[in-house]
């Protein structure tokens, strides 16, 4: 069973509804913060980065594809 939870002044919380029985074993494995940086792949890159290689690719767009992709996609009214 996982918990969650954070530490208060060097004490694990755990979120609730936890009961843990008196004196149970517990393993507390910290959990990287989104902000430490992007998510990579195996070999080392980013989801932009795999997708550069499609950037400019498409043909045959209209002008205004770029302001107008709801449009284009979903009918909605133009920009």
């Amino acid at each position: 069973m996982v918990y969650r939870g954070h530490v208060k002044g060097g004490v694990v919380i755990v979120e609730s509804p936890a009961v843990l029985p008196e004196g149970a074993e517990v393993r507390v494995e910290v959990v990287p913060a989104d902000s430490e940086g992007p998510l990579l792949d195996e070999q080392g890159q980013t989801l932009g980065q795999k997708l550069m290689k499609y950037a400019g690719r498409a043909t045959g767009l209209p002008e205004d594809a770029a302001l107008n992709h709801d449009h284009y996609l979903y009918g909605t009214p133009k920009r």
